[in-house]
C-alpha cells in the first residue's frame, strides 16, 4: 500500500500489522456538568477490576495523572506514551485521559461555538469526581497544555506537578482588535449554520490515517492506522467522520489577553516542566507575530518552570517521541 508523506511517496507493506497497545485503556463515562465525559483509563498495574473513579477516601498510592489532549485530538492519542512508561511508574497509579467537550465520545449540550473557560470548568468537575481530596498531576498537549497552565494558577492547591507539551498560548491582542473579532465570530457562527464550516468525511479508515501522516510525516504508519480508528468513526453515509464538532472551528469571541494569562501563571505553585519539539511550529504558524522567545519571556511569570527539548519531533511530540517523552514525564513526576 502507498501513502503520501509530505510531497513524497512512500511504500509500506499492506501486511504490516496495526499498532497494538501494550496497555489497552478501559473506558468510563462520567456525568460532568450538563453532559457526559468519556474517559480513557489506564489502571494501576496491580488492578484487575473494571475502571472506576477512586474512592473519596483516597485509596490510590500515587496521585491521579490526567492527560489532556489538544485541539482536534482525542484522549486515546496518549496511548503510545502510556505504553512507554516503566512498570515501576505504573504501580499504584491511575492514569486518565478525557475526551474534551465536542471531541471523541464525550457528549455535552449542542452549541455553535466553544467558550474556552468551559474547559477549566470541565477539568474542575473532573477532578472533583476523580480525585476530590488529593492534588493531581497534569500533562497537557497544545490546547490541553494551555488549559492545564491556567487551571494550575486558578486552582493552585489542586495541582501537584504539571507537564506542558507545546502549549504556547497565542499572540498578545489589543483592545482595538475587539470590533473585528466580534464581527468575525458572528460571521463564522453564520457560516457554521450554513454548513460551510462542516468537517469533511473520508472514504475509509485508511484515508484518515493518510491524513494523519500528511499532517505529521514523522508519524509511524502502523500508529497512524491505529490512531485513525480512535480519531474517526464510520457513519450512516458510508464515510468516516472525525470525532469532533465543527463548532470548534469558530473563532473565540474573546481576545487572548496575555496580561491576564501572565497574572494567572504567576499564581502557579506547582513545578512545571515545559517540553518543546525540536521543530519550531510557531515559526510557521505565527510568521513572527509570536515567537518561541516571546513564550520563554512569558514563562518568567512561572515560579518553578524548566524547559526540555525533544527531537527529532514536531508539534505532536507524544506521537513522534513517545519513549523519550515517557522518560521525561516519569522522571519529572517522580522527582
Amino acid at each position: 500500500a502507498s501513502c503520501l508523506v509530505g510531497s513524497e511517496m512512500c511504500i509500506r507493506d499492506s501486511a504490516m500489522p496495526m499498532y497494538r497497545p501494550l496497555r489497552p485503556a478501559g473506558t468510563l463515562d462520567v456525568p460532568i456538568r450538563q453532559g457526559r465525559y468519556r474517559l480513557h483509563v489506564w489502571e494501576p498495574a496491580e488492578a484487575h477490576d473494571e475502571p472506576a473513579p477512586p474512592a473519596p477516601s483516597g485509596g490510590q498510592e500515587q496521585p491521579l495523572l490526567l492527560l489532556l489532549h489538544g485541539w482536534m485530538d482525542v484522549g486515546a492519542s496518549y496511548q503510545f506514551m502510556v505504553d512507554a512508561l516503566p512498570e515501576a511508574f505504573m504501580q499504584g497509579r491511575r492514569i486518565v485521559a478525557p475526551d474534551w467537550r465536542g471531541f471523541g465520545h464525550s457528549a455535552l449540550p449542542a452549541a455553535d461555538h466553544v467558550v474556552f473557560a468551559d474547559y477549566l470548568a470541565d477539568l474542575d468537575a473532573l477532578i472533583d469526581t476523580l480525585s476530590p481530596h488529593r492534588p493531581v498531576d497534569l500533562v497537557g498537549h497544545s490546547m490541553g497544555g494551555n488549559v492545564a497552565m491556567l487551571y494550575a494558577g486558578v486552582r493552585p492547591e489542586r495541582v501537584r506537578r504539571l507537564v506542558n507539551l507545546e502549549g504556547f498560548g497565542l499572540p498578545a491582542s489589543t483592545a482595538d482588535q475587539a470590533p473585528g473579532r466580534y464581527a468575525q465570530w458572528l460571521d463564522e457562527i453564520r457560516d457554521l449554520h450554513r454548513g460551510s464550516l462542516a468537517l469533511r468525511g473520508y472514504a475509509d479508515a485508511g484515508a484518515v490515517a493518510r491524513r494523519l501522516v500528511r499532517t505529521n510525516p514523522r508519524l509511524d504508519p502502523a500508529r497512524a492506522d491505529w490512531l485513525a480508528q480512535q480519531w474517526a468513526e464510520p457513519r450512516a453515509d458510508g464515510q468516516w467522520h472525525l470525532l469532533a464538532e465543527a463548532a470548534h472551528k469558530v473563532v473565540s469571541a474573546q481576545l487572548y489577553r496575555a496580561d491576564e494569562v501572565a497574572a494567572v501563571w504567576r499564581a502557579i505553585r506547582a513545578p512545571v516542566l515545559v517540553v518543546e519539539a525540536s521543530d519550531n511550529a510557531m515559526a510557521g504558524l505565527w510568521q513572527g507575530r509570536y515567537t518561541l522567545d516571546d513564550f520563554h519571556a512569558r514563562l518568567q511569570a512561572v515560579a518553578h518552570a524548566r524547559i526540555e527539548r525533544l527531537g527529532p519531533a514536531g508539534h505532536n511530540v507524544h506521537h513522534d517521541q513517545p519513549e523519550a517523552l515517557a522518560a521525561l514525564v516519569c522522571g519529572f513526576l517522580a522527582g
